[in-house]
């Protein structure tokens, strides 16, 4: 089933836009959302904006509009609430084109799990089970950057912007009679606030997976490898992977090839890379080599135990019994990494401590039990 589909109205010029904006600073609320294209790119190229106020939807067109100062104010308006689904990427999108972030922000993917639905509810599927309307999906992927854009396109963006609209109009309701409002807009606003972390190339290294079975020697060579990754994917805009794919990066620290046949032979080492940046390559591995090792990172913490998955799962029923409580997805109430960062401040004796990642709600709502339960567990004779 499909709703009508009120014509969109295409935003194209600026004075268009300020007009626009003006009208929606009036507003209790506008759906926001994006199409972009990013396959080689280390950052988002938009191709569409899309508005919806809840009566139609406002197609703006990024390759025509020069001035974004309205959209940046109506991005940070306290009033207005901007309302997005699962939007981490939509973020990246409006920090590339405008330099602002949406806020307050209400994310309808965070709200339907707020209120017991499944967690990670992609977009088609929540508007199926709350609007009834099965959307298409033939223009996921499309071009958005060709112009003209299709009819197929226009109704695929517009449909986004109208329904996104009657879903907060139905969810908002009940977020606020749940009595988690507040938790909903704190969560958005820290994502928001991560979002605008840029990853420091000197700590890259430690972002990469398998690090931590690096000795300090390799991880010297790593930390000159994910710091050239970092900032030449930035510098070219290029995928990080296009550049050198990130399996390929221990074994490179791990084996250390002199010469570009043995660097062709790293698994997951792209001929591509070998030709254009190889002896790039190379270079830096001799520079971690000469190295000197009072200046060699230290070893990265291990991942936990099998035996920590008893205190593990402990301290997760705390988070699944409260969640069940209080009607909301367990996965939201308390994160793996949160325990495993809490684990880390003691295993395996003890005492433990509350970590810094959990914050705001959680931290008053579990952080007393979670510290009863660890300790107690510490205690208990072996």
């Amino acid at each position: 089933m499909t709703s009508p589909l009120v014509p969109p109205l295409m935003i194209d010029r600026n004075a268009d836009l300020a007009s626009w904006c003006a009208h929606w600073l009036t507003l209790p609320y506008v759906a926001v959302d994006t199409e972009f294209v990013r396959t080689e790119t280390f950052y988002p190229i938009a191709g569409l904006i899309q508005i919806g106020d809840g009566k139609r939807a406002y197609l703006i067109d990024p390759l025509e509009i020069t001035d974004w100062a309205p959209l940046v104010e109506l991005l940070q308006a306290p009033d207005v609430v901007k309302v997005l689904h699962a939007c981490s990427e939509d973020l990246e999108v409006f920090s590339r084109l405008c330099g602002a972030y949406p806020l307050p922000l209400f994310d309808t993917q965070l709200a339907a799990a707020f209120l017991g639905m499944d967690f990670s509810m992609g977009y088609s599927r929540l508007v199926s089970a709350q609007l009834n309307i099965d959307l298409p999906k033939e223009e996921t992927r499309s071009d958005w950057l060709q112009r003209p854009l299709s009819d197929a396109q226009i109704e695929y963006a517009a449909r986004d912007a109208q329904h996104l609209a009657e879903l907060y109009e139905l969810l908002a309701p009940r977020i606020a009679e749940a009595g988690v409002e507040e938790w909903l807009f704190a969560d958005t606003a820290e994502q928001v606030a991560g979002s605008g972390q840029v990853i420091d190339p000197e700590l890259a290294y430690q972002q990469v997976k398998q690090a931590w079975r690096l000795n300090p020697a390799q991880l010297a060579i790593l930390q000159r490898l994910a710091f050239w990754r970092e900032t030449e994917s930035r510098e070219r805009d290029q995928a990080r992977n296009r550049l050198v794919r990130e399996r390929a990066l221990c074994p490179l620290a791990q084996q250390q090839p002199d010469n570009l046949q043995a660097l062709s032979r790293i698994e997951d080492m792209h001929p591509r890379t070998v030709r254009h940046d190889g002896e790039t390559l190379l270079q830096l591995i001799r520079e971690g080599q000469a190295a000197d090792p009072q200046d060699y990172p230290e070893r990265l913490p291990e991942p936990l135990p099998a035996a920590a998955n008893r205190l593990l799962k402990l301290m997760r029923k705390i988070g699944s019994a409260e969640a069940e409580r209080l009607n909301i997805a367990p996965e939201i109430m308390l994160r793996k990494k949160v325990i495993e960062a809490m684990l880390r401040t003691g295993y395996p004796n003890g005492p433990y401590h509350l970590p810094a990642e959990l914050v705001g709600w959680r931290r008053e709502l579990l952080g007393e039990a979670l510290l009863k339960v660890a300790n107690a567990e510490a205690e208990e004779p072996v």
